[in-house]
């Protein structure tokens, strides 16, 4: 059950423009929609980030040819009978309840790729912050199944985080030449876990992917 009652599919733009005053039904009806304090580890700041941004090797786009999700293990145990994707709803939501396998039974959300807040699990998706398939296309097809999946996996960098479901679907395996949060105060974060997941993992960017986060670092303050 979503908090924010903004249809899911609605226009990124009507979306946003509701956000506002939709923050304060959310307020009177006693459901918080500010952020968890909880955030992915490792997000660096502006001056690291651009470091990192420079430090990139620009080639060309490899090929998706011979990639398949399963070649990225995952969500894998990672603590008890919790897998990743219940590590990361537990460590990204308020007041999280599980139930003996981990399943979060109730809990609150909020997503900072669109604003939204909601208080059902299976409305919220672990994004990998850098796709599998554009990993695979930026040097990860090298990789062992074991490397790949410690990838796909990764919960000490900024590369795993808990979002809209469907925003999640619409971003799909796309970069950010293409493709950036709704919310645009949120691109700075962006940037700045997408360089430093690329950085520590030795991935590849293209020279137009490049370009878009320059632009989408050059908002940050700090």
């Amino acid at each position: 059950m979503r908090v924010t009652p903004v249809p899911a599919r609605f226009p990124r733009v009507t979306r946003h423009a509701a956000a506002v005053v939709l923050a304060a039904v959310a307020v009177l009806v006693g459901v918080s929609a500010q952020p968890a304090s909880a955030a992915p580890p490792g997000i660096p700041s502006k001056a690291t980030a651009q470091s990192q941004l420079n430090a990139l090797t620009v080639a060309a786009q490899g090929s998706t040819s011979g990639y398949s999700r399963d070649l990225f293990p995952h969500w894998v145990t990672i603590s008890g009978s919790c897998n990743t994707r219940e590590q990361v709803l537990k460590r990204d939501g308020t007041s999280v309840v599980v139930d003996s396998s981990c399943a979060a039974t109730s809990g609150r959300w909020y997503s900072p790729y669109d604003g939204a807040t909601w208080t059902a699990a299976s409305d919220v998706d672990i994004d990998h912050v850098v796709p599998l398939a554009e990993a695979w296309r930026s040097g990860a097809n090298s990789w062992t199944t074991s490397r790949r999946q410690s990838f796909a996996n990764d919960l000490t960098r900024p590369q795993l985080i808990a979002v809209t479901d469907n925003v999640n679907q619409s971003k799909g395996d796309q970069d950010p030449s293409t493709w950036q949060p709704p919310l645009s105060s949120y691109r700075c974060t962006y940037s700045k876990m997408w360089i430093t997941v690329k950085y520590s993992w030795g991935l590849t960017l293209q020279s137009s992917e490049k370009s878009a986060l320059q632009g989408m670092l050059n908002t940050c303050s700090s």
